[in-house]
């Protein structure tokens, strides 16, 4: 019963953290909007028009290809169909725009919601496969932006200390995979041995590291059976990174006088990558999109208000996304507070946590998780 009320009061501190960051971001956001003048940036999102609808557009195609790299994670005999996992995708994404350190939300989500089609720890290894993928994608992507920035621009202090940064960041990032690949490193394991063997709750922690192991094994695993998928599913991250490219072309293309370039354009999605993964814990990252876009705008010579229409465009094609992911859990009969009690949930059952079960579905009917990984 204890440990039932622990849970619960989990999702409350969530809760409670994730209002303070929204409250700060909205702030900095109202801030921003003040200082280039509602009047400017209004006349900017007017000019948008019917464009908008493409932009939207552009969003769903980017959910698209990172739900077939998520399917072609998912090793046989087992197969995720595209629109049960594409709504998944949704309500898992839109739970974790609103939740602070989203990914520990929205991935287990997207897991439990597919459990109807194949097993939970099936489906939370693949997309654990797949943001493996996509966090090298996602470093190979940034790695490139701030070099291209630092050598095709003159750059203040503050941006080009901040390049050398995510330069640096990045190649740590690509070097430790690289080893953990080749070496097979288990550092979750590892971290739970080191752990026990302080004598931290060392009697949990050995329930739990054979069910870590296991799970570890699974995603190391796929790399050696899978090789072929390889390609096809660094093609699927690529496109999701150039999408964003081809939105911030089109978006500034139709509120600035000065054409956008392909260079350009590819800077502003690198720096929206960066800070992305950077202020995940900031729901929507309200005010820090718009501070960060709208230096690197003044510096491509497009203007601030330019970069901070951009970040607003980004939000509300966002929050149209969001709107169809809650439309869609409502649909299931549950709501975003439920959505993340049952995700920790889901994710302690899949690390050989003692659970009663995961998610009711809207079939009524309890899914069970696995009793191995």
């Amino acid at each position: 019963m204890e440990e039932r009320v622990k849970d619960e009061g989990r999702p409350k501190r969530f809760a409670h953290a994730g209002a303070l960051f929204a409250l700060a971001g909205l702030a900095l956001f109202a801030y921003f909007v003040w200082r280039a003048g509602p009047e400017e940036i209004w006349a900017n999102i007017s000019k948008i028009g019917w464009g908008f609808a493409a932009i939207v557009a552009l969003g769903g195609l980017r959910f698209a290809v990172r739900v077939l790299a998520w399917m072609l994670c998912c090793e046989p005999p087992h197969r995720l169909t595209f629109w049960h996992t594409f709504n998944a995708y949704l309500i898992g994404d839109a739970a974790g725009n609103v939740v602070p350190l989203g990914i520990v939300v929205s991935e287990p989500t997207k897991a439990a919601l597919v459990a109807d089609r194949v097993p939970f720890a099936v489906s939370f290894s693949a997309i654990a496969v797949e943001n493996i993928f996509y966090m090298l994608s996602v470093a190979l992507f940034i790695f490139c932006g701030a070099a291209a920035l630092l050598t095709s621009f003159q750059l203040t202090k503050v941006l080009r200390y901040s390049s050398y940064g995510i330069i640096a960041g990045a190649l740590v990032f690509v070097v430790l995979a690289a080893y953990a690949l080749a070496r097979q490193w288990r550092f979750l394991t590892a971290a739970l041995d080191w752990t026990a063997a302080r004598g931290l709750g060392r009697r949990a922690l050995e329930r739990r590291r054979a069910k870590v192991a296991a799970f570890e094994e699974k995603i190391y695993g796929f790399y050696g059976r899978n090789r072929r998928r390889f390609l096809p599913i660094m093609l699927c991250e690529t496109a999701f990174h150039l999408l964003g490219v081809v939105e911030a072309y089109l978006t500034i293309s139709l509120i600035s006088p000065l054409a956008p370039t392909v260079l350009s354009s590819f800077l502003f999605e690198s720096v929206n990558r960066v800070i992305t993964v950077v202020f995940k814990f900031i729901p929507l990252r309200a005010g820090i999109d718009e501070l960060g876009t709208g230096q690197l705008a003044r510096v491509l010579t497009f203007g601030e208000n330019a970069g901070i229409t951009l970040a607003i465009v980004r939000k509300a094609r966002m929050v149209f996304w969001m709107a169809a992911g809650v439309a869609l859990l409502a649909v299931r009969g549950l709501s975003l507070r439920a959505v993340a009690a049952e995700a920790e949930r889901a994710q302690g059952a899949a690390l050989g946590e003692k659970q009663s079960g995961v998610w009711g579905l809207e079939s009524g009917v309890e899914t069970k998780t696995e009793s191995g990984v």
